[in-house]
C-alpha cells in the first residue's frame, strides 16, 4: 500500500525516474558509440607535431642541458678557494717577503687562476714602479673578472630565449588546433582539446627553463662578485709590502738571468750594504750580506 501523501506526488516522481533513465542510457550509448582517446606520452605527442614542432622541442631540450651544464660549472668554479686557493697565498707570501720575486712569478706562471694570472701580470712591471704595477693588475682583473662573468652571462640568455622558444611552439601548434576546428568544427571538442594541451606544454617547457635559469643567473652574479673581491684583496695585501722604489730597474719574469753563473772576469763584486739591494750581475733583489747572490751565484764583497 502506498502512503495517501505519496499518491498526490507519484506521477511527478515516475515522470522524473523516466527522465533519468532515458538520459542514462543515451550517455551509455554516447560512450559506445565514442570510445575515449587513447593517452599519448610527450613523446608521441611531440612526434605527431611534426618537423617543426620537433625541431622547437630540440631547441627546448638543447637550452635545458646548457642551462643545467653552466649552473655545474659555476657551482664547481665560482669559490675563493678556486680563485685564491690558501695554499697558493702562503706560497706567495714566504717568497715575497724573502724577497724571492722571480720565483713568486714561476709559483704564478705554474698556476691557472684569478689570483695566478693577476699577481703575474704584476710581478712583471715590478721593476717599473708601483703606478706600473698598479695598472698592470687593474688591467688584468678586470680581464679576468669579464671571463669569469661571461659563463654566468650565458644564463640570462637562456632566461630570455626559452620563453620565446615556447611560445613559437605555442603559435604553431595552436594553427594546428584551429585547422582541427576548421575541419570538424566543434563537433570533436576531443581533438580540439588535445591540440591545445600540446601547445600549452610549449609555453609550459619555456618557463620551467627560464625561471631556474634567471635565479641561478643573478645568485651566480653575486657570488661572482664576493669572490672577485676576496681575490683582489689578497692581490693587493701581496703587494703592499713590496719596496718598489728599491727594485727600480728589475726584470721580472721569463727575460730574467735565473741560474746564470757570473763570467769568470767578473771576479769578485765589491757592494755597499748601505746602498745596494740588487746584485750587480743581474740585476736580483738580495739581501743586505747573503753571499753568493742566490739567483746568478755571484760573489759578492759586502762593505759597510
Amino acid at each position: 500500500m502506498i502512503h495517501p501523501k505519496l499518491r498526490r506526488y507519484l506521477p511527478f516522481i515516475l515522470c522524473v525516474a523516466a527522465l533519468l533513465l532515458c538520459h542514462a542510457t543515451g550517455l551509455a550509448q554516447d560512450d559506445e558509440a565514442a570510445p575515449a582517446p587513447k593517452q599519448q606520452n610527450i613523446f608521441q605527442t611531440i612526434k605527431e607535431g611534426g618537423p617543426l614542432i620537433m625541431l622547437i622541442w630540440c631547441a627546448i631540450i638543447g637550452t635545458s642541458v646548457t642551462m643545467v651544464t653552466f649552473i655545474i660549472q659555476n657551482v664547481i668554479s665560482l669559490r675563493k678557494t678556486k680563485l685564491a686557493p690558501p695554499a697558493l697565498i702562503d706560497a706567495l707570501q714566504q717568497n715575497i717577503l724573502a724577497g724571492n720575486y722571480q720565483e713568486a712569478w714561476e709559483t704564478c706562471n705554474a698556476n691557472r687562476n684569478y689570483l695566478a694570472n693577476v699577481l703575474r701580470a704584476g710581478l712583471t712591471r715590478l721593476g717599473r714602479g708601483k703606478e706600473a704595477v698598479e695598472d698592470a693588475v687593474a688591467e688584468h682583473g678586470l680581464r679576468e673578472a669579464t671571463l669569469l662573468r661571461t659563463r654566468n652571462s650565458y644564463l640570462s640568455v637562456i632566461g630570455v630565449v626559452s620563453p620565446m622558444i615556447g611560445l613559437l611552439g605555442t603559435v604553431i601548434g595552436m594553427m594546428g588546433a584551429f585547422a582541427v576546428l576548421a575541419g570538424s568544427g566543434i563537433s570533436d571538442p576531443r581533438a580540439l582539446s588535445g591540440k591545445i594541451g600540446e601547445v600549452l606544454l610549449a609555453t609550459a617547457s619555456g618557463l620551467f627553463i627560464a625561471i631556474p635559469a634567471f635565479v641561478s643567473y643573478y645568485v651566480f652574479r653575486n657570488i661572482s662578485q664576493m669572490c672577485i673581491v676576496h681575490a683582489d684583496d689578497v692581490v693587493n695585501s701581496l703587494l703592499m709590502d713590496i719596496p718598489f722604489d728599491e727594485l727600480a730597474g728589475v726584470q721580472i719574469g721569463e727575460n730574467f738571468s735565473s741560474g746564470v753563473a757570473a763570467p769568470e772576469s767578473a771576479g769578485v763584486r765589491k757592494v755597499s750594504m748601505a746602498l745596494t739591494t740588487a746584485c750587480p750581475v743581474c740585476n736580483g733583489a738580495v739581501t743586505p750580506g747573503v753571499n753568493p747572490c742566490p739567483h746568478c751565484g755571484s760573489t759578492l764583497d759586502w762593505q759597510s
